[in-house]
């Protein structure tokens, strides 16, 4: 595993949260059999001992300063937290298409998806200043329903969230499954992305696996609500993308309830 380390940018992760120069973010490499990955590892070093790890899965968008600086924020809290690349070789997509292409090649291919995952899982663990028993994800968007399907696979997690997440999975809860996390998802009730259709039948499953989670549908909120670059990217490619500070602020104490209750 290669590091290097990384120039801190201007980048904010939300219109509230503030640089943070004290934050060490390195950028690494691992790998599967087939596929190399770009991480960006992050924590504080004024942290002293072994800290939860936190996995931070991007978007439909690919492994940008976005998830980047949500790592930053979460080794901010005092975990370690490793934003992962689920595409391969850093991928990002600029454009919608090319979003809609990368995420839907690892949707449809679960195997690889799974592999990419585990190593993601054990690179973060590997760490020295990782607790290896205390491991969450938190991913956004595509990367949120990601998240689920692989706490739903039973990979041991403490905690999975999901922000403005499809909840039409490609793997969901069974009574054949363990599904160790507790699980929060935080999405619009004006993101068209999600049917209250396919909630009911998440809610639904998830009930009948007797998962402990909880499900948020901020009023008025449309897709893509953490994001700070949204609006104008929804302006752009005439998407239903909007920024809302009130969602993320609230979203983002969720987050942090959650990870200290399931880290306990």
């Amino acid at each position: 595993m290669e590091e290097a380390p990384v120039e801190k940018k201007a980048y904010k992760a939300t219109a509230f949260a503030e640089a943070t120069p004290t934050v060490d973010g390195q950028e690494i490499e691992y790998a599967t059999d087939d596929t190399k990955m770009i991480g960006y590892l992050a924590s504080d070093p004024e942290v002293k001992g072994k800290r939860p790890g936190v996995l931070v899965i991007h978007e439909w968008w690919g492994h940008n300063d976005y998830a980047r600086a949500r790592a930053d924020m979460l080794a901010e809290l005092g975990y370690v937290a490793l934003a992962v690349d689920m595409y391969g070789d850093g991928k990002q997509a600029n454009h919608p298409a090319d979003a809609g292409k990368f995420s839907s090649a690892v949707v449809e291919n679960m195997d690889a998806a799974k592999a990419r995952f585990e190593q993601a899982i054990k690179t973060l663990k590997a760490n020295p200043l990782v607790d290896g028993d205390k491991i969450a994800a938190v991913g956004y968007c595509f990367g949120g329903s990601i998240a689920l399907a692989m706490a739903n696979a039973g990979y041991d997690l403490d905690a999975v969230a999901a922000f403005h997440a499809g909840v039409q999975l490609p793997v969901m809860p069974s009574t054949d499954t363990k599904v160790t996390a507790n699980i929060l998802v935080a999405n619009g009730a004006a993101d068209p992305f999600i049917s209250p259709e396919s909630v009911a039948q998440w809610s639904k499953a998830m009930d009948e696996a007797k998962v402990a989670y909880e499900y948020k549908a901020f009023e008025g909120v449309k897709h893509a609500f953490t994001d700070p670059g949204a609006t104008e990217k929804g302006q752009e490619f005439e998407l239903p993308l909007e920024y809302s500070e009130k969602a993320d602020r609230e979203s983002w104490v969720m987050l942090q309830e959650l990870l200290a209750e399931s880290f306990r």
